[in-house]
């Protein structure tokens, strides 16, 4: 993980990394450097006849004068009040075009604190490389940005310094995220994902953090009625777990949230087996848990004034002699009992007594949030880089959707139509776990209303196709698993 630190001091031999921005239709181009001054024009003489557009994405590295290297990022059209977004793409773009270089200063508009936080953020979150499992290979391929510097003129400010700590822990539990995604299902089963987890949690502090935990194995979970987790996780050899999470700050919280993520932590599909092709990304199917897990994390490093309870039911959906089969019916924490017709509609089963237990709490809850990989739906309707909203309670949706878009990352809200919840109904058991095609996302988040008090707050989170990225690399978002979805909590709680 990359050092993150704020300077304003001179700079000599140093890697500086600066804006670009297209002034107008016919080519022409600026240097957008922020606090630091600096003597463009001949630079940018040079950069005309490179052909820099200043688009976003581009980056291009050029000998420096006073410094060692220009590494110049695209900010799209000049103006002068960039978005967050665009600040926080075009410094994780020009960190992961620098990898295998120790170190590098950003210099880009940063006038305000917020400006500043996201150039840090998207600066360290494009520093992030994978390569756990590399052997013979690995020395030809390049490290993360080790050493971060963001220049400013408010580097001696107290909320300045403060801002750049934030992007450090942001950065780093999303590269947690990013890491258990990444993590091949050999090495990561629901019993290593928990072990992952509180070795994570006692490197924070634990109890000292305000942290706890508690994991249920699959005797516990059979033994109290965890229908939906034992139901997809008895077809494999690797047995299913119940983790939960607590923190706890000092003194009355705020509020009090719970949050409950699916984590399959490989999907086949069990005997509704997935086509092979495409079947190495199931590895990600655990990518709910592992953020809200993580953002629990990060909002206790942060010592945020909202308690979290956090529940990741994890199971493997493996074919087998003993996994579950299409017409089985199973009995959710509660009582419900559901008609399993898909046995690849399992991350709603796993959710729904997470969701159940989640509301067992002692204390009075003011929103319950779920994460999950849940529909192929979703990226139809969405696409690979929105996931989808849905909930009980507007307000909360609103609120919700208002912190994403300061995170910088995309959701959009979707509806739960009432007349689409009659197709989950069962001839033999309380519900079906599959309902109309058409509206697919739609119905997946009817079902899991099913199991949501109606007066309890609650949103569900469908992050399918953003969790994980299969095509190539842009602005701080790498191939492989993103992190959606942490930064967006972390930014709920901050405001609540």
């Amino acid at each position: 993980m990359s050092t993150v630190k704020i300077t304003d001091g001179l700079l000599k031999d140093e890697v500086l990394v600066l804006g670009l921005a297209a002034t107008n239709a016919k080519g022409g181009i600026a240097i957008e450097s922020g606090d630091l001054a600096i003597d463009t024009k001949a630079i940018l003489a040079s950069l005309v006849d490179m052909g820099a557009t200043g688009a976003a994405d581009e980056v291009i590295k050029t000998p420096g004068t006073a410094v060692r290297m220009f590494v110049f990022t695209g900010l799209g059209k000049k103006s002068n009040s960039y978005s967050h977004e665009t600040l926080r793409r075009a410094a994780g773009a020009a960190s992961r075009a620098l990898a295998g270089t120790s170190a590098a200063t950003f210099a880009l508009p940063s006038s305000t604190v917020e400006n500043l936080s996201a150039v840090a953020e998207g600066a360290a979150l494009g520093a992030y490389v994978f390569n756990q499992f590399r052997g013979s290979s690995l020395s030809e391929h390049k490290p993360g940005l080790n050493t971060i510097a963001i220049y400013s003129k408010s580097a001696s400010r107290a909320d300045a310094k403060a801002a750049i700590a934030r992007a450090k822990i942001v950065a780093d539990y999303t590269f947690l995220v990013r890491d258990l995604i990444n993590t091949p299902p050999s090495h990561l089963t629901p019993d290593s994902f928990c072990k992952k987890l509180t070795a994570s949690i006692k490197s924070l502090g634990g109890s000292q953090a305000g942290l706890k935990f508690r994991i249920w194995d699959e005797k516990e979970l059979k033994a109290q009625g965890f229908g939906g987790i034992i139901g997809v996780g008895q077809g494999s050899a690797n047995p299913p777990r119940l983790l939960h999470i607590s923190y706890t700050p000092k003194g009355t919280p705020k509020k009090r949230f719970a949050f409950v993520g699916k984590g399959i932590t490989f999907d086949t599909g069990g005997l509704a087996l997935k086509p092979a092709k495409g079947m190495e990304a199931m590895k990600s199917d655990m990518s709910g848990a592992a953020a809200v897990c993580a953002a629990t994390l990060a909002i206790a490093a942060l010592k945020l004034d909202v308690a979290i309870e956090t529940w990741a039911p994890l199971a493997e959906n493996m074919p087998s002699d003993s996994a579950t089969r299409p017409s089985d019916i199973i009995t959710i924490l509660g009582g419900k009992t559901i008609e399993v017709l898909n046995p690849d509609a399992e991350g709603r089963l796993v959710l729904a007594d997470g969701l159940v237990k989640a509301q067992e709490s002692k204390n009075k809850l003011d929103g319950i949030i779920d994460v999950a990989t849940l529909t192929g739906a979703q990226v139809v309707a969405l696409g690979t880089r929105t996931g989808a909203v849905m909930g009980n309670n507007e307000e909360f949706s609103s609120t919700f959707i208002r912190a994403a878009a300061i995170s910088g990352e995309q959701f959009w809200p979707m509806p739960l139509p009432v007349e689409l919840r009659a197709s989950l109904d069962s001839p033999v058991a309380d519900m079906a776990n599959i309902g109309d095609k058409s509206g697919g996302m739609l119905v997946a988040g009817l079902f899991l209303k099913e199991f949501v008090a109606p007066d309890m707050p609650w949103l569900h989170l469908d992050i399918a196709g953003p969790a994980f990225n299969t095509a190539s690399a842009h602005g701080y978002t790498p191939v492989g698993g993103t992190g959606i979805a942490l930064r967006s909590l972390v930014t709920l709680v901050e405001g609540a």
